[in-house]
């Protein structure tokens, strides 16, 4: 009895941490103005928590290749949007990730609270809501291979 005990627990956690893991990895952003790639963000869990850089910037020829961000506040004012860190230690709840001040979107320079999820009927897209109050906008992010 110990045995089967301690082996369903053993099921359980893994299986919480694989879902935990399986938000991590390269994630394309689309615009929600154009329908263009805008961005692929690293997300990783570090000490329990789920974080989330730019890595990469798609830009017009014409735009600076490696902006910076003039919105933002604070110390990430003026700061290169490449190597920015956007995804600010969301705790996992369930199968969700959550956090107040948790995203930030540079080209408005804002902060929002945010939950992050993998969708349900396909593992390679990426919840990802940011929200004030009871106002929000959920955007999908791809995987990238």
């Amino acid at each position: 009895m110990k045995h089967l005990l301690v082996s369903i627990i053993s099921i359980f956690l893994f299986a919480s941490i694989g879902q935990a893991q399986a938000v991590t990895g390269k994630w394309k952003t689309i615009d929600d103005e154009t329908n263009k790639v805008k961005s692929i963000v690293e997300v990783k869990i570090v000490d329990g928590k789920l974080y989330g850089t730019i890595i990469k910037l798609f830009k017009e020829p014409s735009e600076d290749q490696d902006p910076l961000c003039d919105k933002c506040e604070g110390k990430l004012h003026n700061q290169k949007i490449i190597g920015m860190q956007i995804i600010n230690g969301l705790e996992l709840d369930d199968d969700e990730w959550e956090g107040d001040d948790g995203i930030l979107d540079p080209a408005k320079g804002t902060v929002y609270d945010c939950k992050i999820w993998l969708d349900e009927s396909d593992k390679n897209k990426l919840n990802v809501r940011g929200y004030i109050g009871f106002l929000y906008r959920t955007q999908e992010w791809f995987r990238v291979e």
